[in-house]
């Protein structure tokens, strides 16, 4: 590889020696060249990597070396050559050099010839070593810099260039780039070496086999033609010798060859398309030469058949449209042999879709058309013969092709194309005409066309206007009969007619003498099409067609002497529908115009006595059409004018019967047309009036009926069409028509079980309710166009009959509503429109007015859907001016319905634009309305009414409302002050309520609403003033008329305004108007905004502020009034003013308010208990209230007293105490909270522990109070409730003690729940009095004399929680200590001897408990104790008493000895065993308890007596110790170990204390030992135990009897024969058998067990007798 790089460094030195040496000694221009370009390198790769634009640098470097090229030229290009020789230099670096050099060569222009000749040898170099990607750019600047130095030294350069370009030798690519470049750029220059250059080129031909030489050298190729070419136009201005075109073209000619017949066969597709674009100029050069012409076509079956390669069609095109155009221009045509090629391969490209790839299908389309046209003119009857046989084929797109083909080819205008040719041309569209693909029919139809506009009208007569009459009507019924899953055929379908309507329009205007036959088929069209856009060119093409024929005809009437009349179909027909199609003029691209003109112009034909008419009137038609647009006429005016047209020709024609027969044909063309539509309107209008001339009414009869019968009635459009056609009729036909809707309805049948309409119309079979309201529109309007004097004959019976008559037997929807409520406004307008009625009474007013009201009551209050509301209050406004006249009372209903039914209505969104109009229409109706009803009602009561029904809305909280009821308010005070005036006084309190519905207004955040309630005060206070004959100057006139200005301005001045308007109308107000005012604005307040509450109490204030020492009598109803509403207040500021009224009243009427406050109902709201937090922010007042509100709870336990005073009278006023509790405890909980209130805790506690006693019982709520609070409040809520907030108030009193292990304890032990609980509240006292005691200090003795004092209430409750609370005082020494045992033992004496049960038992408890909180005073009143226990004892109706009384002398006796009881012992022993066997449980644990203290007692004395006591007692308490209550089986088990040493039997003891046994076993045990022992110490006592335990197998419960029977069969087994033989089987038997029935499974076992064991004792007895022992 060294070797090598040194033999290149030697060719490179050799072939640069003769360059050699460069200067060195430049000045430094070669350090500064090269440090410029290292700043251009470094500058481009900154511009690689950062993706930069141009640099600023780069630019000035490079500007630096070419601005110093212009000093010194040669010394810059030499320091710039240098730099390219310098080894391993980068590709960049070189570009820029060259790029440098190529300005300084354009700069300068002549160079130094040395430096020149080193530059083209260093560019001629480097463009020839292409090595890589980066050596093609090098190549490419070297090149352009060898082409920059040909300007000024082209024969250096191209010396260079043609020392490398060598015969049979392929140079380089560049070499031959540089070529073309220079013969681009130097053509003069370049001629002379032309020919040398194309010759040594064609050698290389076939050395050429890279596709990127070939491309090369077809680029270089197509540059020397086109060269060439500007060289042939231009040789005057050459100097060089003369080459002639032909001596050109014979050197080009084989290289064309060449390229089409070699390298054309390349599969490169790049390499095909260079070579096909170098052809064309070749073809430039060769064409014109006829030798080489005629070689030329030789060649062409090989371009065609570059079609079926990838290459863009259009480039093959180009080049056969070139070679055909010149055959044509010089008339040497192709080959005959050929055609066939050149049509098939043109043929399918037209024929055949074009590949996605190609982007040019619809420019080589263009081109083969004129390549056909070219083909047309050289072979045209070939052509033809070819597109015939192309047609037969039947595939679209060849069809399709061959027909675009040949418009084109007529088109052309070939004066070559003869008769033959077309007839050829005709023959082959003929053989198309029966297909029916869209495409191919617009096809034949554009051929049509264009034969007609080529002059070939007479070829198209006949078959061509058929096919186009059939097109027409064909696309017409496609059009009209479309589906919507069609789209894409409805659009093909379209394009066919908009292709047929072009070519009716071209032929109509073309042909002339046209056949009759296609003027019947266009004339037919405009009669039957639905297609109504195509009618607008059908007319004008036939107003052409009648123009010409009554043009020939009128040279014809002159011979002849005829009439100028076109025959037509039928004229009334024609007429019908051109009028209705008139109605809409301007659709279809302007109609009218066309079929006014149409009309004109047949008019001798259509009707020959309207002609002249027609001839002044339709001109005048036409005019306003032509003066208006669409968008500018008048409907309504269009079709008034149409009619009084219509009117008028049928004038023309009275008489006869034309106007029947023109009925029939509008009739006829009512299905013609879609609904809704403005044609189809019109016709029905037309129709009514040509109906209503015609003079046979039997026939006229016929076409209504049939009317009637075939309407939709469920289309709105075509009912009310009918409706209005009936109604023209009867204009001139009124017997007529209602003859017709009588035969009408008796044909459908009409009954309340029958409706057959729908047998009638099977395609829409009709509603019962659409029908009856079509019905009665119609006989409505039947009455609004009828004539006057039949009117009044007709109208009661049986136009309004009949509408009544539908609308009552129908269902009553919204359509039957509103086309009812249509129907009363249309009759009662025709009676108001009546000039002459007379005494003419509406008889059937009252019937409308009673289904009207009820229309408008069943509309929904909430929304506006429907125009119902409007269209009846329209209704209502109507009748009220038709006799005969609403009387007061229907008035006032009439006004009430109406009013409620709109103003409730929530306004329109702004976006509804529906809803604003029906909104905006009932509103109208309602001002009508009351307007006319309102000056029937003109008296105070009236006035009252008036407002009464507006108060809700002007209390609104919407503005809208606010604002149309004040105005409308405003405008009812003005008509009643302009009527009434001083004649009728208001009545007492009437203005207070009136200003004080209205005041709050002058508040209102609506400033049309606040000026609009100011006009009404002025008018209020203007009518009192002159009724009252009160002073009312100027002054006050002033001020109010300040005070409305300073109503316009801002809030605060408002509010302003408002006081100062209060204070000018305080001074017209007596009491009881202050009164009436007050009670109206508390009522205001929270009806509406805050402005208007801050309104209402500013009025109050004022007005209390003024007045309030003169209001003693009316301090309660005006306090009522305040309280009652202030609950509904919720801004602080309103309720703060409120407030501080009432504590003004409070300043000067104290009793009265805090008795109104006491009596204000609950739930205790927020707003009521900020008027307590405020009194009770003065804190001696508000412990003066505590103790007044103390008073009226235990005012409840005391005798009443007599008022004295007023004052007193308020203070003993009953008021309820739960309100008074919840003051009570809104106090306590809102005072300080470090106050303990030690003046107040023990009366407090007492007072509250009294209340909830009360609340126990029936007395709990007094009657009274109760009936008034539910009047007020209904159900209270459960937390409130007596027993709740009292317990509240004792829990914040409790808190108050800071005692949190106190609160803590009563929480834990459920005290509250106790005390709130009926069945355990005076559990909850006791527990509540127990932890006071031991927890409280300081309050004992007080509480305690409360205490005796309540256990000496009259009052039951009081009593019995008073000794609850002492049960709990005598278990600890507080009463001892305070020195109240005494007393408090008398008061429970006394307690015993009660009726009430819960009373005695408490106070035996209390005594009870004497023993724990006095044992030492048991002695003492040991008498006392006994005697009230035993004789609790003896009271066998109450089992609670027995069982205290048991219970409390078990207590007793605990602190007793033997001796102390004395005789007492034994009755209360017998006492005890009393209750061993009763059916409760608690008698029978206390009985077992007492008896087992009794024999703990037991000593010396009363041992003997209680043994005795203990065998009596034994077989209870064996038994018992399986009692059914589980405590006292224990209780009885215990008893009965405490009662076994009576026995004295030891191993009785033992038995009894066996305890790894279970219950039952252990007592089996026990039982069986015992009955062991008595058997052999004491028989006899065993046989008692037997006897007794059979009585208990009839106990009540089931464990008893089975206890029973299981003792008797174990004392059975131990009995002793002596014993056995006492006992009476059969009775012992029996017992147990029926206890065989018995329900419990557990019994049966157990008797089953014992009678066994009673068995087996019979027989042992048996046995043993003797008599058992013979057998």
């Amino acid at each position: 590889m060294a070797e090598a790089a040194i033999d290149s460094n030697e060719d490179l030195s050799e072939e640069t020696e003769d360059l050699e040496p460069v200067e060195q000694d430049d000045g430094g221009t070669f350090q500064q060249v090269t440090n410029l370009l290292n700043i251009m390198d470094s500058e481009s790769a900154k511009t690689d990597t950062d993706g930069a634009g141009p640099d600023m640098r780069k630019a000035l470097a490079s500007g630096i070396i070419t601005e110093k090229a212009n000093t010194e030229p040669c010394v810059v290009m030499n320091a710039l050559i240098r730099c390219l020789q310098v080894p391993e230099i980068s590709t960049q670096r070189k570009v820029n050099i060259y790029n440098i050099l190529q300005e300084i060569i354009q700069q300068e222009g002549e160079l130094e010839e040395p430096c020149v000749q080193r530059l083209v040898a260093i560019a001629s170099q480097e463009m020839r070593e292409i090595s890589e990607m980066e050596g093609y750019l090098r190549a490419e600047v070297a090149s352009d810099t060898l082409v920059s130095l040909s300007r000024n030294h082209f024969s250096l350069v191209m010396y260079e260039l043609q020392h490398h370009l060598k015969p049979l030798d392929l140079t380089d690519e560049f070499v031959i780039v540089t070529l073309a470049k220079l013969a681009h750029g130097n053509v003069f220059e370049f001629m002379p070496y032309m020919g040398i250059t194309l010759a040594t080129i064609f050698t290389m031909l076939r050395l050429a086999n890279e596709a990127k030489m070939r491309q090369v050298i077809c680029s270089a190729i197509e540059t020397f033609c086109e060269t060439v070419q500007f060289y042939l136009k231009h040789l005057e201005d050459s100097v060089y010798p003369v080459m002639t075109e032909e001596q050109f073209a014979v050197k080009l000619f084989p290289m064309y060859r060449y390229f089409v017949t070699v390298w054309l066969r390349n599969q490169n597709p790049e390499v095909k398309l260079a070579i096909i674009k170098s052809l064309k100029p070749m073809l430039n050069l060769l064409l014109p030469n006829d030798d080489l012409r005629e070689q030329v076509y030789d060649y062409i079956p090989l371009l065609l058949a570059e079609y079926q390669s990838n290459l863009e069609a259009i480039f093959i095109t180009q080049v056969l449209r070139q070679i055909l155009d010149m055959s044509v221009i010089t008339s040497t045509p192709v080959p005959q042999m050929q055609l066939n090629t050149i049509f098939t391969e043109l043929h399918v490209q037209v024929c055949t879709k074009a590949p996605a790839q190609q982007q040019y299908s619809s420019q080589n389309l263009m081109e083969i058309v004129h390549c056909f046209i070219a083909l047309a003119r050289s072979y045209p009857k070939e052509l033809m013969k070819f597109f015939l046989s192309q047609a037969e084929i039947s595939k679209e797109a060849t069809r399709l092709g061959t027909l675009t083909l040949i418009r084109a080819v007529v088109s052309a205008d070939e004066p070559r194309m003869n008769i033959k040719t077309i007839y050829l041309a005709i023959r082959v569209v003929k053989n198309t005409l029966s297909d029916t693909r869209s495409k191919v029919r617009m096809a034949i139809l554009r051929v049509i066309g264009q034969l007609v506009l080529s002059g070939f009208q007479e070829r198209i007569k006949g078959w061509g206007l058929k096919y186009v009459s059939m097109q027409l009507t064909l696309s017409t019924y496609k059009l009209t009969n479309r589906r919507e899953s069609f789209y894409q055929k409805d659009l093909e379908e379209k394009m066919v007619h908009k292709v047929t309507m072009d070519t009716v329009r071209i032929i109509t205007s073309s042909v002339s003498g046209m056949t009759n036959e296609f003027w019947v088929r266009l004339l037919c069209y405009i009669m039957e099409t639905d297609f109504t856009e195509a009618l607008t060119p059908i007319c004008i093409s036939l107003t052409n067609l009648v123009e010409q024929q009554l043009h020939t005809k009128d040279v014809e009437a002159n011979v002849a002497g005829r009439s100028r009349h076109v025959d037509l179909p039928a004229p009334q027909k024609l007429l019908a529908r051109l009028l209705v199609l008139i109605s809409s003029p301007y659709k279809g691209e302007g109609r009218g115009i066309a079929m006014l003109n149409l009309l004109r112009t047949l008019s001798h034909s259509i009707a020959p006595a309207m002609a002249d008419m027609w001839e002044l009137e339709i001109p005048l038609l036409v005019k306003y059409l032509e003066e208006h647009t669409e968008f500018t006429w008048n409907q309504k005016t269009w079709e008034d004018k149409l009619i009084q047209f219509l009117r008028s020709s049928l004038k023309k024609t009275q008489g006869s019967n034309w106007s029947l027969r023109l009925s029939k044909e509008l009739n006829n063309q009512i299905e013609s047309f879609d609904s809704p539509s403005l044609e189809k309107g019109f016709l029905y209008r037309a129709l009514g009036f040509t109906l209503a001339t015609g003079l046979e009414a039997d026939k006229v009869e016929v076409l209504l009926l049939e009317l009637l019968y075939k309407t939709d009635y469920g289309n709105d459009f075509d009912r009310e069409g009918v409706i209005l056609c009936f109604g023209l009729c009867a204009r001139g036909q009124v017997n007529t028509v209602l003859n017709v809707l009588h035969d009408f309805e008796e044909r459908i049948q009409e009954s309340e079980q029958s409706w057959q309409i729908g047998a009638w119309r099977e395609d829409h079979p009709w509603r019962r309710e659409t029908v009856k309201g079509a019905l009665m529109v119609i006989y409505s309007c039947v009455a609004t166009y009828c004539h006057p004097q039949m009117l009044l004959t007709h109208v009661d019976n049986p136009l309004t009959k009949k509408i009544i008559h539908h609308y009552t037997s129908s269902c009553q929807d919204i359509f039957l509503k509103m086309a009812f409520m249509k129907s009363v406004v249309q009759v009662t307008n025709a009676i108001k429109n009546v000039k002459d009625l007379g005494d003419f009474q509406f008889a059937q007013k009252t019937t409308l007015t009673a289904i009207i009201m009820a229309i408008i009551k069943a509309e929904p209050t909430h929304s506006l859907a429907s125009p119902v509301r409007t269209m009846a209050m329209d209704a209502l406004s109507h009748l009220s001016k038709v006799k005969p006249f609403y009387s007061t009372e229907e008035n006032s209903e009439l006004m009430d319905v109406c009013t409620h039914s709109f103003i409730s209505l929530q306004p329109p969104g702004e976006d509804n634009e529906s809803s604003k109009t029906l909104y905006t229409n009932a509103l109208h109706s309602l001002e009508q309305l009351m307007e006319s009803l309102m000056q029937r009602q003109l008296d105070p009561k009236g006035l009252q009414e008036m407002v009464h029904l507006m108060e809700k809305w002007i209390l609104s909280e919407k503005e809208w409302e606010r604002e149309k009821a004040m105005k409308l308010h405003l405008h009812l005070m003005q008509i009643y002050v302009q009527s009434i005036g001083v004649c009728i006084p208001l009545k007492l309190g009437q203005f207070g309520t009136l200003v004080g519905l209205i005041a709050p207004c002058t508040c209102d955040s609506h400033r049309r609403t606040r000026l609009a309630s100011m006009d009404v005060l002025s008018s209020l206070l203007d009518l009192h003033a002159s009724q009252t004959c009160s002073s009312w100057d100027a002054s006050k006139e002033l001020e109010l008329a300040r005070c409305k200005e300073d109503l316009q301005g801002l809030d605060m001045d408002v509010f302003s305004a408002s006081a100062r308007i209060a204070k000018v109308a305080c001074v017209q107000f007596n009491c009881d108007e202050v009164v009436s005012l007050i009670q109206k604005l508390c009522e205001n307040i929270g009806a509406m905004d805050l402005q208007h509450d801050k309104a209402s109490v500013t009025w109050i204030g004022t007005f209390l502020q003024m007045r309030v020492k003169e209001l003693e009598d009316k301090v309660a109803e005006i306090l009522g009034a305040i309280l009652v509403h202030l609950p509904v207040v919720d801004h602080l500021e309103v309720r703060g003013l409120l407030i501080q009224g009432i504590l003004r009243l409070a300043h000067y009427h104290q009793e009265t308010v805090l008795t109104s406050l006491l009596r204000q109902p609950l739930p205790m709201e927020s707003h009521l208990m900020e008027v307590w937090l405020a009194v009770a922010e003065n804190v001696p007042f508000a412990r003066t209230l505590l103790h007044r509100l103390m008073g009226r709870l235990q005012s409840r336990f005391t005798p009443r007293t007599n008022a004295a005073s007023k004052a007193d009278t308020w203070r003993l006023a009953a008021v309820d105490p739960l309100m008074t509790l919840c003051t009570i405890h809104l106090l306590i909980e809102k005072m300080d909270k470090d106050d303990k209130l030690p003046d107040l805790f023990p009366d407090l506690i007492y007072t509250l522990l009294l209340q909830l006693s009360s609340s126990q019982g029936p007395e709990a709520v007094s009657p009274v109070l109760k009936t008034w609070r539910l009047v007020h409040t209904g159900t209270l809520p459960e937390e409130m409730n007596l027993k709740r907030i009292t317990i509240k108030c004792m829990q914040l009193l409790f808190k108050r003690l800071n005692s949190e292990r106190l609160v803590e304890t009563l929480e834990e032990q459920g005290v509250w729940a106790l005390l709130e609980s009926s069945s355990n509240f005076l559990q909850g006292v006791g527990l509540l009095a127990r932890l006071y005691i031991q927890n409280v200090e300081g309050y004992g003795r007080r509480l305690s004399e409360l205490v005796l004092r309540g256990m000496d209430s009259e009052v039951l409750g009081c009593r019995v929680s008073s000794t609850v609370v002492c049960v709990e005082f005598m278990s600890g020494p507080i009463l001892y200590q305070a020195k109240l045992l005494k007393p408090a033992v008398l008061l429970l004496e006394k307690g015993v001897d009660q009726q009430e049960e819960a009373l005695r038992v408490l106070s035996l408890r209390a005594l009870g408990n004497m023993a724990l909180g006095a044992p030492k005073k048991v002695r003492q009143y040991r008498k006392l104790l006994l005697v009230k226990c035993l004789s609790s004892l003896r009271e066998l109706c109450s089992t609670s008493v027995s069982s205290e009384g048991m219970e409390a002398l078990a207590k007793v006796l605990a602190e007793l000895r033997e001796g102390d009881v004395g005789s007492f012992f034994n009755a209360i022993s017998e006492q005890c065993r009393a209750f061993f066997d009763n059916e409760r449980e608690q008698l029978r644990l206390k009985a077992f308890l007492l008896f087992g203290k009794l024999a703990k007692m037991v000593r010396v004395s009363k041992k003997h007596f209680f043994k005795e006591e203990v065998k009596k007692a034994w077989v209870p308490l064996m038994l018992h110790c399986q009692d059914p209550c589980s405590n006292a089986a224990q209780a009885c088990m215990a008893t009965m170990y405490q009662c076994m040493r009576f026995w004295g039997w030891k191993a009785l003891e033992d038995s009894l204390g066996r305890r790894n046994a279970t219950g039952a076993d252990q007592m089996t045990v026990f039982q069986m030992t015992l009955c062991s022992i008595l058997t052999q110490k004491k028989p006899a006592v065993l046989y008692s135990f037997l006897l007794e335990t059979m009585t208990y197998v009839k106990s009540n419960f089931s464990r008893i009897r089975i206890a029973s029977c299981n003792l008797a069969g174990i004392i059975m087994k131990q009995m002793s024969t002596h014993y056995l033989k006492k006992l009476d089987f059969p009775a012992l038997r029996n017992s147990l058998q029926e206890l065989q029935l018995d329900s419990d499974p557990g019994v049966r076992r157990a008797a089953l067990e014992t009678l066994k064991i009673l068995d087996t004792c019979s027989r042992h007895q048996l046995l043993t007798s003797p008599g058992g022992m013979t057998v």
